[in-house]
């Protein structure tokens, strides 16, 4: 499939389109959610049932981490955290055989709080094909270019709060983007991407005029001509000018109080946030100015089956939501009503991906479930590959005719590569 093949499909898939930064190739992931922050992959020939015979290789991790595999050409980048939080490391390994390319050693210092459920190494790494960007909150943001070179680090704080942090760094032209939410002096900040210089910073206070804890990436979007990144948070959903860091517009969630680790979804002209703790969600309608809530707010409604951790996944017309338990919800996109319910068994903390109409689904025990959404649900596989070998918190990542898949001590390649690699 052609590249320009491949970028019509996935605008006819997102409605409202990303900003344009920087140009891909069709096998590249280079961030957290994908090249389209959505969660989607077009491409065809991606492996829907696979087992342990199904994997090409698998290579143990040192430390422990959280972050997603990120992918350009024929390196992956993650992080992990050594010595209980006391090191945190960036590294690099080759896509054909799992071997380490290069590590660095980003950050040495006395750890900070946080939960058991996160770690010090959860933030996924964020790539243009030059350089490789990182955050580990209070260790920083750090730049290396792919070949493992540092070119430089910042101290952003201390991140106060028990919770550690997750938000993922995002490049948009010229910057880079990271939230830096906590317990207090929230803000949310964008530097140049060579220099690692400010170029703009804003207080995050969800509205209210309070300093909020979350944990959520930004996604750049692009509604009727205007460029925005959108962030959940503790209270609402709230959008930024790309170039400036001017709010540009909030919408109050109907519980307020939330866990918004969940990145918002876009498609079909609405952006889609769930709030964790709270049992709520919300479809909010981009390109509003000020306070949005009473209209722009699309929809809401309440969620079942406990706390949310997983970010939503809108394939056509099926909004499919996983309660951490397992309780897995679609939802008509337009209105928010319920199409259908199914327990379909684990822990979940991972966020889906989606690829051949198909969404999946990876329990912490590292089954992938893949559904094909209708209207009721669809079990099309359940994917097991290494039973017991730690905890798969971390999203799958598809890549020219393979998916990577990581455990917090384990990365794993299943299938075989489609092109001729390196």
């Amino acid at each position: 499939m052609t590249l320009a093949k491949q970028i019509l499909i996935a605008t006819l898939l997102l409605s409202i389109g990303p900003i344009p930064s920087v140009t891909y190739a069709g096998n590249d992931w280079p961030n957290w959610r994908g090249p389209q922050y959505n969660g989607h992959s077009v491409e065809k020939g991606l492996p829907t049932k696979w087992s342990a015979k199904d994997v090409s290789w698998k290579a143990e991790l040192k430390g422990r981490g959280q972050s997603s595999p990120t992918i350009f050409g024929e390196r992956i980048f993650l992080t992990t955290a050594l010595e209980k939080g006391r090191q945190r490391v960036v590294f690099c390994v080759d896509r054909n055989d799992g071997s380490v390319l290069w590590e660095h050693v980003a950050w040495t210092g006395a750890p900070e709080p946080t939960h058991r459920m996160n770690g010090f190494a959860s933030a996924s790494v964020a790539t243009d094909g030059e350089r490789v960007y990182a955050f580990f909150g209070k260790g920083g943001l750090h730049c290396y270019t792919v070949e493992g070179k540092h070119e430089w680090s910042r101290d952003l704080g201390t991140f106060v709060g028990p919770w550690g942090v997750a938000g993922c760094p995002l490049i948009v032209g010229d910057l880079v983007v990271q939230n830096c939410d906590a317990d207090a002096d929230a803000y949310i900040l964008a530097v140049n991407k060579k220099t690692g210089e400010t170029v703009w910073k804003t207080e995050r206070n969800d509205g209210d005029g309070q300093s909020h804890r979350g944990w959520s990436t930004p996604i750049p979007i692009q509604f009727k001509g205007r460029d925005e990144l959108v962030m959940n948070g503790h209270s609402g959903v709230s959008s930024y000018d790309p170039k400036s860091g001017k709010r540009l517009w909030f919408c109050k969630s109907f519980r307020g109080r939330g866990t918004p680790t969940l990145t918002p979804t876009p498609g079909n002209d609405l952006l889609f946030a769930v709030g964790g703790t709270a049992k709520q969600m919300m479809a909010v309608k981009p390109g509003g100015s000020g306070d949005v809530t009473e209209t722009h707010r699309a929809w809401e409604a309440n969620r079942v089956g406990g706390r949310d951790l997983p970010s939503p996944i809108l394939i056509e017309n099926h909004l499919l939501v996983c309660a951490k338990a397992g309780v897995l919800t679609c939802y008509n996109p337009q209105t928010g009503d319920t199409i259908w319910t199914e327990r379909i068994g684990g822990v979940f903390t991972s966020t889906p991906i989606s690829y051949s109409g198909l969404a999946f689904f990876i329990n912490e025990d590292g089954e992938t479930i893949a559904i094909k959404p209708g209207k009721q649900a669809d079990i099309v596989a359940r994917n097991t590959i290494d039973p017991g070998a730690g905890i798969f918190r971390a999203s799958i990542t598809p890549s020219d005719g393979q998916v990577y898949i990581r455990s917090d001590q384990t990365l794993y390649c299943v299938g075989k590569r489609k092109s001729s690699g390196r």
